[in-house]
């Protein structure tokens, strides 16, 4: 497993628990898996987000996203 940071393209998403830009650093790159299409990048946000993001030829884009550790669940989003 590695556990360095790093950048991935540009978007104008953020991260809906603390509102850092989802391509900005810092994040930490938990793994990263091959696939047919790209690979699988399994990141934590600074606040302690775990995302999965997808990269392949259309560029990188968060397909999954956990609450912070510690942060209660909720039904206020629904």
């Amino acid at each position: 497993m590695t556990s360095t940071t790093g950048t991935t393209g540009t978007t104008e998403a953020v991260c809906p628990y603390c509102g850092w830009p989802d391509d900005a650093e810092p994040f930490q790159v938990v793994s990263r898996h091959g696939t047919a299409a790209g690979s699988t990048v399994w990141t934590r946000c600074g606040c302690g987000s775990l995302q999965v993001r997808a990269v392949d030829d259309r560029g990188v884009r968060i397909v999954s996203r956990s609450r912070p550790a510690g942060l209660p669940w909720s039904r206020a989003g629904r």
